[in-house]
Protein backbone atom coordinates (compact mmCIF):
# COMPACT_ATOMS: atom_id res chain seq x y z
CA UNK A 1 0.00 0.00 0.00
CA UNK A 2 2.91 2.36 0.70
CA UNK A 3 3.74 2.45 -3.01
CA UNK A 4 0.34 3.93 -3.86
CA UNK A 5 0.79 6.63 -1.23
CA UNK A 6 4.28 7.36 -2.58
CA UNK A 7 2.95 7.71 -6.13
CA UNK A 8 0.15 10.00 -4.93
CA UNK A 9 2.77 12.02 -3.05
CA UNK A 10 4.77 12.40 -6.26
CA UNK A 11 1.68 13.49 -8.24
CA UNK A 12 0.73 16.09 -5.64
CA UNK A 13 4.37 17.25 -5.35
CA UNK A 14 4.32 17.86 -9.12
CA UNK A 15 1.08 19.81 -8.82
CA UNK A 16 2.61 21.74 -5.91
CA UNK A 17 5.48 22.88 -8.11
CA UNK A 18 3.25 23.96 -10.98
CA UNK A 19 0.67 25.71 -8.78
CA UNK A 20 3.44 27.39 -6.76
CA UNK A 21 5.27 28.62 -9.87
CA UNK A 22 2.05 30.25 -11.09
CA UNK A 23 1.21 31.61 -7.62
CA UNK A 24 4.67 33.11 -7.10
CA UNK A 25 4.20 35.60 -9.92
CA UNK A 26 4.95 39.11 -8.66
CA UNK A 27 5.02 38.26 -4.93
CA UNK A 28 7.70 37.54 -2.33
CA UNK A 29 8.59 33.85 -2.06
CA UNK A 30 8.60 33.99 1.76
CA UNK A 31 5.05 35.38 1.79
CA UNK A 32 4.01 32.61 -0.59
CA UNK A 33 5.57 30.00 1.69
CA UNK A 34 3.73 31.44 4.70
CA UNK A 35 0.38 31.31 2.89
CA UNK A 36 1.04 27.72 1.79
CA UNK A 37 1.95 26.79 5.35
CA UNK A 38 -1.32 28.16 6.74
CA UNK A 39 -3.28 26.10 4.21
CA UNK A 40 -1.35 22.96 5.17
CA UNK A 41 -1.86 23.74 8.86
CA UNK A 42 -5.63 24.04 8.42
CA UNK A 43 -5.88 20.85 6.36
CA UNK A 44 -3.77 18.69 8.66
CA UNK A 45 -5.35 19.89 11.92
CA UNK A 46 -8.76 19.44 10.29
CA UNK A 47 -7.88 15.83 9.52
CA UNK A 48 -6.67 15.28 13.09
CA UNK A 49 -9.84 16.85 14.49
CA UNK A 50 -12.31 14.97 12.27
CA UNK A 51 -10.48 11.65 12.65
CA UNK A 52 -10.61 12.04 16.45
CA UNK A 53 -6.87 11.41 16.85
CA UNK A 54 -6.07 14.56 18.84
CA UNK A 55 -5.94 12.53 22.06
CA UNK A 56 -2.71 10.96 20.81
CA UNK A 57 -0.90 14.21 21.54
CA UNK A 58 -0.81 13.27 25.23
CA UNK A 59 1.15 10.12 24.40
CA UNK A 60 4.06 11.88 22.66
CA UNK A 61 7.42 11.45 24.34
CA UNK A 62 10.10 14.09 24.64
CA UNK A 63 11.96 12.34 21.84
CA UNK A 64 8.84 12.46 19.63
CA UNK A 65 8.51 16.19 20.27
CA UNK A 66 12.18 16.90 19.65
CA UNK A 67 12.39 15.11 16.32
CA UNK A 68 8.99 16.31 15.09
CA UNK A 69 10.07 19.88 15.85
CA UNK A 70 13.39 19.32 14.07
CA UNK A 71 11.51 17.80 11.13
CA UNK A 72 9.19 20.81 11.05
CA UNK A 73 12.13 23.20 11.06
CA UNK A 74 13.82 21.26 8.24
CA UNK A 75 10.55 21.26 6.27
CA UNK A 76 10.11 24.99 6.73
CA UNK A 77 13.64 25.74 5.56
CA UNK A 78 13.23 23.35 2.63
CA UNK A 79 10.03 25.11 1.56
CA UNK A 80 11.58 28.57 1.85
CA UNK A 81 14.54 27.59 -0.33
CA UNK A 82 12.31 25.64 -2.74
CA UNK A 83 9.93 28.56 -3.28
CA UNK A 84 12.84 30.97 -3.79
CA UNK A 85 14.36 28.57 -6.34
CA UNK A 86 10.98 28.22 -8.09
CA UNK A 87 10.58 31.98 -8.18
CA UNK A 88 13.99 32.44 -9.80
CA UNK A 89 14.20 29.34 -11.99
CA UNK A 90 12.16 27.13 -14.29
CA UNK A 91 10.00 24.54 -12.53
CA UNK A 92 11.23 21.94 -15.04
CA UNK A 93 14.76 22.48 -13.72
CA UNK A 94 14.17 23.29 -10.06
CA UNK A 95 12.00 20.25 -9.32
CA UNK A 96 14.44 17.58 -10.55
CA UNK A 97 17.31 19.23 -8.69
CA UNK A 98 15.16 19.40 -5.56
CA UNK A 99 14.77 15.63 -5.89
CA UNK A 100 18.41 15.27 -4.93
CA UNK A 101 16.77 15.11 -1.50
CA UNK A 102 16.18 11.45 -2.40
CA UNK A 103 19.94 10.90 -2.54
CA UNK A 104 20.50 12.68 0.76
CA UNK A 105 17.68 10.64 2.35
CA UNK A 106 19.21 7.37 1.10
CA UNK A 107 22.62 8.32 2.49
CA UNK A 108 21.25 9.52 5.83
CA UNK A 109 18.94 6.51 6.23
CA UNK A 110 22.00 4.28 5.80
CA UNK A 111 24.28 6.32 8.07
CA UNK A 112 21.85 7.34 10.83
CA UNK A 113 19.02 4.80 10.72
CA UNK A 114 21.28 1.88 9.73
CA UNK A 115 18.83 0.84 7.01
CA UNK A 116 20.15 -1.56 4.39
CA UNK A 117 20.67 -0.20 0.89
CA UNK A 118 20.16 -2.61 -2.00
CA UNK A 119 21.89 -2.39 -5.36
CA UNK A 120 18.55 -1.32 -6.90
CA UNK A 121 18.29 1.61 -4.49
CA UNK A 122 21.91 2.56 -5.23
CA UNK A 123 21.32 2.33 -8.98
CA UNK A 124 18.16 4.43 -8.75
CA UNK A 125 20.02 6.98 -6.64
CA UNK A 126 22.84 7.16 -9.17
CA UNK A 127 20.36 7.70 -12.00
CA UNK A 128 18.63 10.51 -10.07
CA UNK A 129 22.03 12.08 -9.35
CA UNK A 130 23.03 11.79 -13.00
CA UNK A 131 19.82 13.45 -14.14
CA UNK A 132 20.22 16.29 -11.65
CA UNK A 133 23.83 16.83 -12.73
CA UNK A 134 22.79 17.01 -16.39
CA UNK A 135 20.23 19.70 -15.48
CA UNK A 136 22.73 21.59 -13.29
CA UNK A 137 25.20 21.74 -16.19
CA UNK A 138 22.57 23.31 -18.49
CA UNK A 139 23.74 26.84 -19.28
CA UNK A 140 20.25 28.29 -19.82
Amino acid sequence: MWKYYAILSAVFAALTAIFAKIGLKDIDSNLATAIRTVVILLITWGIVYFSHTIHGIKELSGMNWLFLILSGAATGLSWLFYFKALQLGDASKVVPIDKLSVIFAIMLSFLILKEPVSWKVLLGGLLITGGALVILMDKQ
